[in-house]
């Protein structure tokens, strides 16, 4: 696919490249300014694959010391909706007994992928475990999980770029748009 057919996929953008980038300065910002505060270990914990992008950008902004890591869950499958049954795919590397550890996700939708991590994290020793987020799609929330650090509240529609895909495509957009219709209809 050319840069021109890439194109054809977007129905509008919603956030330009310098739109994000002025966001993820803000939010590294916050993020540093908070985890100065608690002196310990930092853990930034990228989900795969949608957030690599952002996690990317985000590093770059957080004025600490950190480590990081990674890991990759579905309760999607092949499905464009949640099941609701989350599973570990690629599991953290490290242990996390006693550390913070902030989870970096490309977009909270339903919360289950979500709810099922940080509960997860913490039954394993973390100290803490907060939420950075690139995209709130709060009116498709069925559980009560909340990102500590959004980027944006969205509406409820199929997005792409900025490491959100259309069949594994489209990820390196350098902004984040809506997927036209034509290419997901139910």
């Amino acid at each position: 696919m050319s840069g021109d057919n890439l194109l054809r996929y977007v129905d509008r953008i919603l956030f330009t490249e310098e739109q994000i980038q002025a966001r993820v300065e803000e939010l590294g910002a916050a993020i540093t300014k908070d985890y100065e505060k608690e002196n310990a270990d930092l853990l930034v914990v990228g989900i795969l694959k949608g957030a690599s992008v952002f996690m990317a950008d985000l590093l770059k902004q957080i004025k600490l010391d950190v480590e990081i890591d990674f890991m990759s869950v579905s309760s999607y499958g092949s499905n464009t909706v949640s099941s609701g049954d989350v599973r570990i795919i690629k599991d953290l590397e490290q242990a996390i007994m006693g550390k913070n550890v902030l989870i970096v996700e490309d977009i909270v939708d339903t919360g289950y992928t979500l709810s099922y991590l940080v509960d997860n994290l913490l039954s394993r020793g973390a100290h803490s475990v907060k939420v950075a987020c690139m995209l709130n799609k709060a009116e498709r929330r069925v559980t009560d999980i909340q990102g500590d650090y959004v980027g944006f509240d969205i509406p409820d529609e199929y997005v792409i770029g900025y490491g959100m895909d259309f069949n594994q495509k489209l990820r390196n957009l350098p902004f984040i748009g809506t997927l036209n219709p034509i290419y997901y209809r139910d």
